[in-house]
């Protein structure tokens, strides 16, 4: 699955990635809106990785879904 049909289906996979990443709250998860960059800057927020590892997590985590 590619970004663009993430962003399509946001709503479905949303479920997956509070799944995955629990810490994030559903008002952060509204302004992500599927946007990768955003999603890739809460989880460093949330979880104080780097950019770098929490990009490699977010590809995996696309692949998954």
């Amino acid at each position: 699955m590619n970004w663009d049909q993430i962003q399509g289906n946001w709503k479905q996979l949303k479920g997956k990635a509070q799944a995955t990443w629990g810490e994030i709250t559903d008002d952060d998860w509204r302004k992500a809106e599927g946007r990768r960059e955003e999603l890739v800057g809460l989880i460093q927020q949330k979880y104080g990785r780097t950019k770098e590892t929490v990009e490699r997590e977010v590809d995996d985590w696309m692949r998954k879904s």
